[in-house]
């Protein structure tokens, strides 16, 4: 089947509305710390608020995946767009702290509504078969995002100013629920009587991936809290040219590897990842340069790239039709890694170092490993539905 044939309408749809709405957040990944440090505010603040966004989301995401057994995806994901639109606007009126902070929350429903609905809906319209690599080219939407928005929210205060940059995250999120109002119509048909029982809120079955999720969300939520203002430290006038390269790697990765992921044993594919996450954290903690910031990007993309597919499609496979719940559950520990990480590392940066910080991120990355290797690797071998070889599903 060609690439054109398994490229549905509503997956493309999907992807540049996932696109716009990610770029929001990631014209906000460099330019949110700056903004508060230019209020006075300490690095346990900072940590504190850029966190409370990925936690605010995480409350909800189980709720949300539970409803998504009965409602159709495109329905949760308009209020969130809209949600995303007016906290736009919120932080044009909210100075630091506490009013910053009900908008950050306000910001953090929006992703949980956006979010897992849309991994469930993207989930839902892919064919088994081709799962390893659509999830791979959907995930090609955080990338670009990621490759444009940091540059460009720099870019953006640096020649105008905030006021400014809340204005375009506005229209962005507008162009997400422009793009999602043109999604087709989808019955969801409930696997089991609507409850409110704890697994149809929550996917035993996905925890395990969901944790490896949670370890490596600790790591990139206080890159993006941090870094910037440790780059700015050393003399990078943008640290968004660092999330350029990490954004190419895994954009260059995910291209030339994602039937990778339909045709290897995963077990193979994300041991030699979580490797290359944990080396580019030991790095980072010494490296003062661009030039090292930028080899940091390379080794961190490189073992991004397939990784977190990899991870996702393992949590889709272990919850068989719950797709609502499996997601809540993957991406609501993911929230929680990524919002806890900048509140612990926010306070361990205060009382010590970057390079210190960093350090710990080396060490989340290898606990995250021994974690793979010795708990799911060897303990679910052979019942694991990510040990199983491509070639061994396609015979099925």
């Amino acid at each position: 089947m060609s690439t054109q044939k398994i490229l549905t309408r509503d997956f493309i749809l999907c992807f540049f509305a996932h696109f716009a709405f990610t770029l929001v957040f990631c014209l906000l990944i460099p330019t949110i710390p700056i903004y508060l440090s230019r209020f006075g505010a300490k690095e346990a603040e900072i940590g504190f608020l850029i966190g409370i966004f990925s936690v605010s989301s995480l409350i909800l995401r189980p709720i949300v995946g539970r409803a998504l057994l009965t409602i159709p995806e495109k329905n949760v994901m308009i209020p969130g767009t809209i949600l995303y639109v007016f906290s736009s606007i919120g932080y044009l009126l909210a100075p630091p702290f506490w009013p910053l902070f009900i908008v950050r929350v306000i910001h953090g429903i929006g992703l949980a509504f956006f979010s897992t609905a849309i991994f469930t809906l993207v989930a839902n319209i892919t064919p088994e078969r081709h799962r390893g690599q659509l999830i791979s080219y959907f995930y090609l939407s955080f990338n670009l995002a990621y490759a444009l928005g940091p540059y460009f929210g720099m870019l953006i205060i640096n020649h105008f100013n905030f006021f400014v940059l809340f204005w375009v995250c506005a229209g962005l999120s507008l162009c997400s629920l422009l793009i999602t109002l043109k999604l087709g119509k989808r019955e969801v048909i409930p696997s089991e009587p609507p409850s409110f029982k704890l697994k149809t809120i929550l996917s035993r079955e996905a925890l395990p991936p969901s944790l490896i999720a949670f370890m490596l969300n600790v790591i990139w939520g206080t890159l993006i809290a941090f870094f910037p203002l440790h780059a700015l430290k050393h003399g990078v006038s943008n640290p968004g040219i660092f999330f350029i390269f990490l954004a190419l790697t895994l954009v260059l990765g995910r291209i030339l590897g994602g039937k990778i992921l339909d045709i290897y044993d995963r077990k193979r594919v994300i041991a030699p990842c979580l490797t290359a996450i944990f080396i580019s954290m030991v790095i980072l903690a010494f490296s003062t340069t661009l030039p090292m910031f930028i080899l940091v990007a390379v080794i961190l993309g490189t073992g991004w790239a397939l990784l977190y597919p990899s991870v996702l499609i393992y949590a889709i496979e272990s919850a068989s039709s719950a797709q609502g719940p499996a997601m809540a559950t993957f991406t609501a520990l993911g929230d929680l890694g990524a919002g806890i990480g900048p509140m612990i590392m926010g306070i361990i940066l205060q009382g010590t170092s970057y390079p210190i910080m960093f350090s710990c991120l080396a060490l989340t990355g290898a606990i995250n490993f021994f974690y793979f290797y010795y708990v799911i690797g060897k303990g679910k071998e052979k019942a694991d539905p990510m040990m199983v070889e491509g070639t061994k599903e396609k015979i099925v």
